[in-house]
């Protein structure tokens, strides 16, 4: 069908739903629009779906979250006897509705579920397919992405997120499924009371937070520390895991900024809820101004990320993730040494954009170091290899450059409930030696080198966009540039390719990670530029590491060759 005849089918059969009929009346006549809805079936990538929410087959409904939850639905019954899926959902405009639909496809087909009475965060998903023993889970978030989209996750039976092979069977199963009439589906209260359906307990909800505490260091010192705090969950579902774990280790100064404490899909306040961008923690900041906290906390919609800002000679400064991501690894290494709490050969994992740093801070405390490719699944991937041999003890942090982290074994994705736990803990230890986060960095700095990281995404929207990501692509592969803000190309890695060439002598090796579309080009000076395309995002992402004397200098040379690796993409 073309995309005039699947708007006509829309227009007819998509009627559970009233805002999709809504929606496809106001595009009648509109062929751009159309096309941008029907041109393509939204992807069933390795992390699930996310697109824009709203009517077609390229956008997040009840019907594309039907389709794809009866495909995970043939997967399970397939590969399980007695097969159960837990589910959660953030804060994301029908983020409950689309939870209801997944779960009442599920009951259908004769899956037993697990679902939280409330929204709760995607680590908090984690927990529970591991704690009810579930055969898969779903969580319906869209991160940290602006508030038109939403998204399907899809996690293992080991609470980490789907592995590329059963992906693979997933997207075949849901090829097979029709749009309309395709996905069995059933009436989801009947389903509850059937006992199909199932809520998950308080008691779930407690072990978690329980586990949570457990990576705790120097928690007997914090709630002596004076530690002041402002925090804000963006409108998500961090707001009450987080105070819980918070008090629960004797933090009672929390300020919550007020306009962003409870659930709102839309928002309003901040119209990219990303602690990664400033403008999002605006209104924590002006807070800051006021209450004069020792520490910022955001966390995303899902509360998988958390991000911070601290007090400076400028106001409050925002810390990047590498730099919250090696300063926890530096306080986990340094004080469980001292304390003696160190495993035996204890494992870090990093995924390879993210700061070198950390090489340096693993070799100074005999710590094997692990790089993976993005995407927090293959750091969890790493702490399920430990556990098959009975030494998931070993772990003792992970993190990646987009402000996730975790320490434990408990869950397996990033967890910005256990994040925010231990960066309180760090600058209360901290605070009681008389040491800011912003001295502590320094001398962390002094210690090892100084390390900027930047990243710069370019926005591909729509069908040419997803064109001209392949283009770049191709072009950086065929024309492989020599040098890039005047210092040279010494390397170049290609991880579809699984090659990593000598630019100098053409010596070529093979790179053992799994194929991805990712380049790598090491230059002189220690610096390195990284470029792929988003996995869940219409943009392409480059990630630009320099190092120097000082901050001043790195940053200088971050900014040439930023510019320059920019006009070589055309933007």
């Amino acid at each position: 069908m073309n995309e005039k005849e699947l708007y006509a089918l829309w227009c007819e059969k998509a009627v559970d739903d009233p805002d999709l009929q809504t929606e496809l009346k106001s595009i009648e006549g509109d062929d751009e629009a159309i096309k941008d809805r029907f041109y393509r079936d939204l992807e069933f990538g390795t992390g699930g779906l996310r697109g824009v929410i709203g009517a077609g087959a390229y956008r997040m409904n009840v019907y594309t979250v039907r389709r794809a939850t009866q495909g995970l639905a043939d997967y399970v019954n397939e590969a399980f006897k007695n097969p159960s899926v837990a589910i959660s959902y953030d804060s994301r405009i029908k983020s409950d509705v689309f939870a209801k639909e997944a779960a009442s496809v599920l009951a259908a087909n004769g899956i037993k579920v697990y679902i939280y009475t409330e929204l709760m965060p995607t680590p908090m998903l984690s927990y529970a397919v591991r704690a009810h023993k579930c055969s898969a889970g779903i969580m319906i978030t869209a991160s940290h992405n602006p508030a038109k989209y939403n998204g399907y996750k899809v996690y293992g039976s080991d609470g980490c997120q789907l592995t590329l092979g059963a992906a693979e069977i997933v997207l075949k199963n849901i090829n097979n499924v029709p749009m309309f009439d395709g996905a069995k589906l059933t009436d989801y209260d009947k389903a509850v009371s059937d006992g199909m359906i199932n809520y998950i307990s308080q008691t779930v909800i407690d072990n978690y937070l329980d586990e949570v505490s457990k990576q705790g260091i120097h928690t007997d010192l914090v709630k002596t520390s004076g530690l002041k705090v402002v925090y804000t969950p963006l409108n998500g579902t961090g707001n009450k895991p987080v105070r819980a774990i918070l008090k629960k280790i004797g933090i009672e100064d929390v300020t919550v900024v007020p306009e962003q404490e409870y659930p709102n899909g839309n928002f309003t306040t901040c119209p990219f809820p990303n602690p990664e961008i400033k403008e999002a923690l605006s209104l924590g900041l002006k807070l800051c101004e006021t209450v004069k906290p020792d520490l910022l906390l955001a966390t995303d919609p899902d509360a998988d990320r958390v991000g911070i800002a601290v007090p400076s000679d400028n106001g409050y400064e925002l810390f990047t993730g590498n730099e919250v991501g090696a300063m926890l690894l530096e306080y986990i290494c340094s004080e469980r040494t001292k304390m003696g709490t160190m495993p035996e050969d204890p494992v870090a994992v990093k995924t390879i954009v993210s700061t070198d740093i950390a090489a340096k801070i693993c070799k100074e405390y005999n710590v094997k170091l692990i790089e993976v490719l993005t995407g927090f699944k293959f750091i969890g991937e790493q702490i399920g290899f430990l556990e098959d041999k009975g030494q998931e003890d070993r772990y003792i942090f992970g993190f990646e450059e987009s402000y996730g982290y975790l320490a434990g074994s408990y869950v397996r994705d990033k967890d910005a409930v256990v994040a925010s736990m231990l960066i309180c803990e760090m600058a209360a230890f901290y605070r009681t030696k008389g040491i800011s986060l912003i001295q502590a960095r320094e001398n962390m700095y002094k210690k090892y080198g100084v390390y900027v990281h930047t990243q710069s995404s370019f926005v591909c929207e729509g069908a040419s966009g997803m064109e001209r990501m392949k283009e770049i692509m191709a072009g950086l592969r065929s024309n492989t540039p020599t040098e890039i803000g005047g210092l040279k190309v010494t390397r170049f890695e290609d991880y579809a390719a699984s090659t990593s060439v000598d630019t100098e002598t053409g010596a070529k090796t093979m790179l053992t990670l799994p194929k991805s579309d990712v380049l790598t080009f090491k230059l002189t000076d220690g610096a390195s530029v990284i470029i792929r395309p988003s996995g869940t995002e219409p943009k392409i992402k480059a990630y630009y590491t320099t190092t120097g004397a000082t901050r001043e200098e790195a940053a200088a040379l971050e900014k040439t060759i930023s510019a320059d690796f920019a006009k070589k993409l055309g933007f």
